[in-house]
């Protein structure tokens, strides 16, 4: 019997991709073959994204391009899966014929018999386990020398414009032990760098153990023979103790550097959006940080255009990111996502404004970011290689920059380099975003 081949085409964030190389990971080969060309494929899943409008349109704009493959090529089934497919399950199937199955954020575990039901059944849809427990035991397939892990499933945060809750489920920490098994077959498996996501990775262990154990967990992942880097993501900052300071400090492997989406820096905005922080308490975090880790690099996000944003919540916030200097920033204007509180929140405001809002805080932070890059030049960072941008010259990324979102060190090089290989670089000149440099045999940062 020929085996039928399987394609995935992965959205939106690194939680996704996760997903994507789970199910990768426990496709019935004995039936089904993996395929990275869509056109060669009996079967394409699309894991979409469903957090913000963009995403949605993203999602829906590749769904037809992928549906094109049942005409234009081999594909017999087009399944949906990831946060569009469980917010709108339902709509999907009715709006779209070309959509075969549905697969919700829970039920990974049912790809195999989706799959094979697909064989029987006109249209299936699964998405009924949203608050179901993380795939144990995956040897998942990862060919990069960096890998995310996730330590936690679900949200219990509840911020007024999030709908993540509804389709990831309540928060679930993973036990220890399984984390460390995961990432002792990823380092055995050649991967350098490993990056802890999750909804809100600050609030790890508190449901497994009773307490906010972060600290703990990479202390124990310090100790894996092969890493080098271990990046952490998505830190609320009202979890950020002494404990998760000092062990950041005393894990020589852990980066100095935190994704900390902050949102906003006017408490009224952030009391509007349900935060569980104030602009003073942030404030007091950072300047922790940045006193007990000088060269903590330190990222963040914010969302301008929230209902009931005034002028002078927005020149609050602009003027918080001229004072702290955040090393990296992204801004993203509000959108309006129904079934949350805050779609029918009063005081919505026009998108030229938030486009306008963003836009100034983006121009502020590139005067910003090129300040601090002009200061980066003449140090010494340690890098780990990427790809060969061209000969001669290659590209890398040290503890300062996460994969997809920042920026990148190019150095020249006549010697050959893998991806996964680590060098030890000078910067000798800037960009907006990014470093260029040399070789060196002194050991950096």
């Amino acid at each position: 019997m020929n085996k039928q081949t399987v394609n995935i085409v992965t959205l939106g964030c690194s939680k996704n991709e996760v997903d994507s190389e789970l199910m990768q990971s426990i496709l019935d080969k004995e039936n089904f073959n993996y395929s990275e060309n869509p056109m060669d494929s009996d079967v394409i899943i699309v894991n979409t994204c469903g957090f913000i409008e963009a995403a949605k349109e993203e999602s829906i704009d590749t769904i037809f391009e992928m549906s094109k493959y049942k005409t234009e090529g081999r594909c017999k089934h087009l399944i949906l899966a990831g946060c569009l497919a469980q917010r709108y399950s339902d709509e999907l199937m009715d709006e779209m014929p070309e959509v075969d199955a549905i697969m919700g954020t829970g039920n990974i575990k049912d790809l195999n018999s989706i799959l094979n039901g697909l064989k029987k059944e006109e249209r299936i849809i699964q998405s009924n386990d949203v608050d179901s427990s993380y795939l144990e035991g995956v040897n998942r397939i990862v060919s990069s020398p960096t890998a995310y892990v996730r330590i936690s499933e679900g949200c219990d945060n509840l911020c007024t414009y999030c709908i993540i809750p509804a389709l990831r489920g309540k928060h679930r920490s993973r036990k220890m032990e399984d984390i460390i098994s995961e990432v002792q077959y990823l380092a055995s498996q050649g991967v350098k760098e490993i990056i802890l996501i999750a909804q809100n990775t600050s609030d790890y262990g508190i449901d497994l153990y009773g307490n906010f154990s972060l600290h703990l967990l990479i202390g124990k992942l310090n100790d894996i023979e092969g890493l080098e880097f271990i990046r952490l993501l998505y830190l609320y900052p009202d979890n950020i103790d002494d404990r998760l300071i000092e062990s950041i400090k005393r894990n020589s492997k852990v980066a100095h550097y935190l994704d900390m989406p902050l949102q906003h820096a006017s408490d009224s905005v952030l009391k509007m959006m349900n935060r569980r922080t104030t602009k003073e308490s942030i404030r007091n975090t950072i300047e922790k940080l940045r006193k007990e880790i000088p060269d903590i690099v330190l990222r963040t996000t914010f969302i301008v255009g929230f209902p009931g944003e005034t002028d002078d919540d927005f020149m609050e916030l602009y003027d918080f990111i001229a004072d702290v200097k955040f090393d990296k920033l992204g801004v993203f204007t509000y959108s309006k996502e129904e079934n949350t509180p805050a779609f029918n929140m009063s005081g919505h405001i026009e998108e030229n404004v938030k486009e306008m809002r963003r836009d100034r805080l983006m121009e502020l932070q590139r005067a910003i970011s090129e300040g601090l890059m002009s200061q980066k030049v003449g140090k010494v960072y340690k890098v780990l290689v990427e790809e060969l941008a061209e000969e001669g010259m290659y590209i890398g990324r040290s503890f300062m920059d996460s994969p997809e979102i920042d920026g990148v060190i190019y150095f020249r090089s006549d010697e050959v380099h893998d991806a996964g290989d680590i060098v030890f670089v000078r910067a000798d000149e800037y960009l907006e975003y990014d470093l260029m440099g040399e070789l060196t045999d002194e050991s950096g940062q």
